[in-house]
């Protein structure tokens, strides 16, 4: 054990048989300062409240100011309910924060007013009090009974147990072997705690119980399997120790069942009013005393914390009076509580919180929810109001369970079916709960067949038919007819009708045809006092990309430039829906990057999906291809596990691009095949489209135009931009070079004139590069193509988009060794070498090698020059990120969390860059870097993915 700190000296009051564990969890946050974490896990019953108390006993004694949560069964739905024990005695440290981070955890605790705060910006204002708390001594943060953690707490408290390093602060949390629970635990250390020894069993028995004949001391044994609590509690059940209740125990104890029976026996021998004291305590969460003591006097009985003698007596609670909350002894006990009492009593109980928790909206709607047995316009209007604010913080599932509790309480049908179809809404458009999403929207038809037609409904409906075997026609007629017969009066205000035309426009999009377009513009015009400004732009940017006005592109200008101060996910996905034709997605990165926390820590599944596109396409198109090609198989991993398999086409979509680009035609292709096999059936053209866009780059990527040419011109014929095609604007310079490859030089002219004539050059400094090349290569005449590729290589910087610079800089050198300039093409064909070397695309690498040997010159390899020059031909954007990193001695734990990649994902990759520097360990990694004095422009920050 450590000679220093909070986790010197003796564990105060020993258990028995725990020695070595206390000794091992001492010695893993022996390192005064560190800041570590870790999980404890095992069976109901082992001992694992036990030895965190042992554990906060000997932190305290040593000097460490000790947090303790216990999560809370009946508190699972109540967001922030944790958070909210761990952080009442640092109430005043709160108020010393900034004040965008002290509104947000004021917000999220109850400790006062404001907007539904951004989750994680409430993950950093609970960190940094944290930090600041163990400024003055160190911190220790335990909670118990994990998997009963509502899941905003859990999510903050997963994001601060990852980030102790370097700090006072440390992090133990138990949890039952083999349970669920909201906190994302992958990655943290955990001991499982094992049961007793047949020894410690053995004596502790004897301890307890000196006077248990053997017969039965051995039966009791035999029966705990070294399970401490079944040894304790047992003996006392079996009262008589007779022969006939030694018998009656089973061979094999469900421990959890007949532990929690043995208590319930033991809590209906006590006095009402100590059950009465303990019922609120189980229903509020342990909590503080004050709170059980008015909650005691609205039930009419007395504030007396004599009444919880007899509990404490009988070692089922204790009142820690430094805090002055009440502990159940084990979880069990506070579900025996419960279970011990009546109904009519547990709603008493309900009533009485309720009334004491009158300022805090969720927790006293939540009370009024479980105390109200009959219809209550009232009470179900509170948990509306309280599932609106839950479901801003991004809590979607209490929501849902808010929601449903005020149908079930809702007097009138038409209100019921409302509140059923929002619910439903909710599951399928957040969450991916299909199935019960489909289950609450029957229950909303059979409260009123007359709701059958609401927006919401309709909206569960659509997400039910495009992720079964349902087409895109349907969905559309279903939901226009919806939004026309709604009673609303297209009013723009209301949030059910805009997020119903969202998805329509969603459908469009997919659809790709005129006549689901023209009905979206129809009612669009009618809304009233005007569209919403997201909403109208959207609609002409995806219904004519080619053709989309300046002043609708100066609009969504000004809605991604006052993205970064926007905090609604879903609010922030439509955004980067707009930058995606416009290339402003690198505008959304940090607004787009929070969203992404937000759901690897339990946020959104659909707004988690949604900004893992985004930035996929965003890595892809600048370059970082393996980041790209990462995010993807985390959004079809994501699409898989939470339920959303429609949205799987987004990511064989970006992955496509990234694999056809670097060479691995043969993924690309089946990643094609899978979302034309997908979506064909369910006429969604557009993502055929998408489909024809992968082959088509990746058939020019392996030297086959004539497919690439058929492939493009399937999106677009050549000579026009299609009205409804978005890929159109992605893939022209792949008709025009397949075209003129293949002596198609009509088709490539007509087509270079579609472009010039539209608008494209205005939607993107991107796109402009593309039609100034694509003009290049499609002019018959040398010199004036030389002329034209001089002017787009030479004008504003394109760096930011490194691939298809690479590719003007080719189709440039190739036309000037054809056209018998040798000296003249080897610059750009080097340039195009190079750039293509960096980006791990070996087969336009091999392009331009070939251009150069047939100009006679010579191909810059690894093995001249330095060895600096040698990796930067291999070594791609991001390996050359992470060795820089690794050089300066950030972990890859550290170097994991500026790239939003697993720790797993940094080591995989060191794995491959050593062998490309010549190297074999970290170490020698600052010496292989420093061989090179200027850094390229292509890795400037800005560039890569932290």
């Amino acid at each position: 054990m450590s000679s220093s700190g909070p986790w010197a000296g003796e564990i105060v009051d020993r258990l028995v048989g725990r020695d070595a564990d206390l000794a091992r969890i001492s010695g893993f946050f022996a390192h005064s300062g560190s800041g570590r974490s870790l999980l404890l896990s095992g069976d109901p019953g082992v001992g694992k409240t036990a030895l965190l108390q042992a554990v906060e006993r000997s932190a305290a004694a040593n000097g460490a100011r000790v947090l303790r949560i216990a999560g809370v069964q009946f508190e699972a739905d109540l967001s922030y309910a944790a958070l909210n024990q761990a952080f009442l005695p640092l109430r005043d440290t709160v108020q010393t924060l900034d004040e965008l981070h002290r509104q947000a955890l004021s917000a999220a605790l109850g400790f006062g007013a404001g907007p539904p705060p951004e989750r994680l910006v409430v993950c950093n204002a609970a960190l940094e009090v944290l930090r600041r708390a163990a400024e003055q001594q160190p911190v220790l943060v335990i909670v118990d009974d994990l998997p009963w953690v509502d899941r905003a707490s859990a999510a903050v408290f997963g994001f601060v147990s990852r980030r102790l390093s370097g700090t006072g602060i440390s992090f133990l949390a138990a949890l039952r072997t083999g349970t669920d629970s909201f906190f994302e635990s992958g990655g943290l250390p955990c001991y499982e705690l094992p049961p007793l020894d047949a020894e410690s069993a053995t004596h502790l028995v004897k301890t307890r119980f000196p006077f248990l004949p053997h017969r039965v001391q051995q039966r009791v044994l035999t029966t705990a399997q070294g399970n401490p609590l079944a040894l304790l509690e047992i003996p006392r059940a079996l009262g008589d120790h007779s022969p006939a209740a030694v018998e009656g125990l089973p061979a094999v104890l469900p421990l959890g069942q007949r532990l929690q029976s043995l208590f319930v026996s033991r809590v209906r021998q006590l006095p009402e009013k100590t059950q009465d004291m303990l019922l609120l305590a189980a229903l509020n969460g342990g909590g503080d005393v004050g709170v059980l003591c008015a909650a005691a006097r609205e039930m009419g009985g007395h504030a007396d914390l004599e009444n919880l003698i007899p509990a404490e007596r009988d070692h089922l609670v204790r009142v820690d009076h430094a805090s002055h909350r009440l502990v159940f002894r084990h979880p069990l006990i506070q579900s025996a509580v419960v279970e011990a009492t009546t109904s009519s009593r547990r709603r008493s109980a309900h009533h009485a919180l309720a009334r004491v928790l009158d300022r805090q909206l969720e927790s006293r709607a939540w009370h009024l929810g479980q105390a109200t047995l009959d219809p209550d316009d009232h009470v179900s209007e509170l948990l509306e109001e309280a599932a609106r604010r839950i479901l801003n913080r991004g809590d979607a599932v209490a929501a849902i369970a808010a929601l449903t509790r005020a149908a079930e309480l809702s007097p009138h049908d038409a209100d019921r079916a409302r509140r059923l179809a929002e619910a439903a809404y909710i599951g399928a458009e957040a969450t991916g709960a299909l199935h019960s999403a489909s289950e609450l929207l029957e229950d909303a038809r059979q409260a009123d067949p007359e709701r059958a037609g609401s927006l919401y409904a309709a909206a569960v409906t659509v997400h039910l038919l495009l992720s079964g075997d349902g087409d895109v026609t349907t969905a559309h007629r279903l939901l226009v007819g919806a939004i026309e017969q709604d009673s609303r009066g297209y009013d723009a205000n209301s949030a059910e009708l805009v997020d119903a035309m969202h998805l329509l426009l969603l459908l469009c999009i997919y659809g790709a045809r005129e006549d689901f377009w023209s009905p979206f513009h129809e009612l669009l015009a009618r809304l009233r006092p005007e569209p919403p400004a997201l909403l109208s732009v959207l609609g002409q940017l995806y219904s004519d990309p080619a053709r989309t006005e300046q002043a609708t592109l100066r609009q969504l200008g000004q809605i991604c430039d006052a993205a970064v101060r926007e905090t609604d996910p879903a609010q922030i996905v439509r955004i980067g829906t707009g930058a995606v034709y416009t290339d402003r997605l690198p505008l959304l990165r940090e607004a787009s990057r929070r969203i992404l926390r937000q759901g690897r820590e339990g946020g959104p599944a659909r707004r988690h999906l949604g900004v893992l596109f985004h930035l996929a396409l965003d890595a892809y198109y600048s370059g970082r291809w393996q980041e790209a090609v990462e995010l993807a198989d985390e959004g079809l991993a994501l699409c898989e596990s939470s339920g959303y398999s429609f949205f799987s086409w987004y990511f064989y979509y970006s992955k496509g691009l990234a694999t056809a680009s670097s060479g691995d035609v043969d993924t690309a292709h089946a990643l094609a095949d899978h979302m034309t096999d997908w979506a064909s059936p369910r006429g969604l053209q557009a993502i055929v489209q998408y489909s024809d866009h992968v082959r088509a780059l990746a058939h020019v990527s392996a030297g086959d135009f004539e497919e690439a040419f058929r492939c493009a011109e399937s999106i677009s014929p050549a000579g026009r931009l299609a009205q409804y095609a978005q890929a159109a604007v992605w893939v022209f310079f792949d008709l025009v070079e397949a075209a003129m490859s293949t002596g198609r030089h009509s088709e490539a002219a007509s087509h270079v004139q579609a472009v010039l004539a539209s608008n494209v050059e205005n939607l993107s400094p991107r796109l402009a590069l593309l039609a100034a090349g694509a003009r290049a290569v499609a002019t018959e005449d040398d010199a004036t193509a030389e002329q034209l590729f001089q002017q787009v290589l030479s004008g504003a910087d394109t760096g930011e988009w490194p691939f298809d610079r690479a590719r003007i800089q080719l189709a440039r050198g190739e036309r000037l060794r054809r056209a018998g300039s040798v000296t003249a093409c080897t610059g750009p064909l080097e340039a195009a070498l190079g750039a293509f070397r960096r980006l791990d695309s070996r087969p336009w690498a091999e392009r331009a090698a070939r251009e150069l040997r047939a100009a006679g010159a010579s191909v810059p390899g690894p093995a001249e020059g330095s060895r600096a020059e040698g990796f930067l031909t291999e070594l791609t954007p991001r390996e050359y990120e992470i060795a820089e990193l690794a050089a300066r001695g950030l972990t890859n734990k550290q170097i994991a969390e500026k790239f939003f990649i697993s720790h797993r994902t940094v080591g995989a990759h060191l794995y491959q860059i050593y062998p490309k520097l010549g190297i074999t360990s970290r170490g020698a990694l600052r010496d292989a870097l420093s061989a090179r004095q200027h850094r390229p422009a292509q890795y400037r920050a800005g560039n890569g993915g932290g």
